[in-house]
């Protein structure tokens, strides 16, 4: 396998992540506000919105700071950064002992998801024109994954706990910053 499959097929792999730690809490957050807060459901609903809304706002907002990044220091730290973030995130979530931990740990999810701009741009570098057409259909198809598979997994892994879900995202990321700093130039 080439130098260059190799580093899309981690950018790939990423955004994966990216989009499935968006979906993977749909279905735990719920339940868990309500552990954390013990208000009512309806009560909760509004932190789950909050939390959400959270997230992605701060992908909104970070997305072009992350690109600007990688365009001044390199596509490389950046998305070994970010996805190291993610990875500490998703720990945090694991482990947040009451709503305000949970919240912050949205926050600081979203702005290290916000990658996917970097990764984008890191597939159009290393891509030949004639290409990319065909790669940045694969990033679509990636986000596609990742937003059906985040709630199934969420959803099945919650079933064994609620805190497991975040466990599991975190070892997908970690391995994939691994895999990372072996392929990327």
């Amino acid at each position: 396998m080439s130098a260059r499959a190799a580093s899309v097929r981690f950018i790939l792999i990423t955004l994966v992540i990216d989009a499935l730690g968006f979906g993977l809490v749909v279905p735990i957050v719920p339940s868990l506000v309500v552990q954390l807060s013990g208000l009512t459901v309806s009560g909760a609903s509004v932190w789950v919105g909050l939390l959400l809304t959270a997230y992605a706002l701060m992908q909104f907002v970070c997305a072009p700071i992350l690109g600007g990044l990688s365009d001044r220091f390199g596509r490389r730290p950046v998305l070994l950064l970010s996805l190291s973030g993610i990875c500490a995130n998703y720990l945090l979530l694991a482990w947040a002992p009451s709503l305000m931990w949970l919240f912050l740990g949205r926050l600081i999810a979203g702005a290290t998801a916000a990658n996917a701009s970097t990764a984008t741009a890191y597939i159009a570098d290393v891509t030949p024109p004639k290409q990319r057409a065909g790669q940045f259909g694969l990033v679509g198809a990636m986000f596609g994954i990742g937003f059906v598979l985040g709630p199934a997994v969420g959803g099945v892994l919650g079933t064994y706990g609620l805190r497991l879900p975040f466990l599991v995202a975190a070892g997908l990321a970690g391995c994939n910053v691994l895999y990372g700093l072996l392929v990327l130039p």
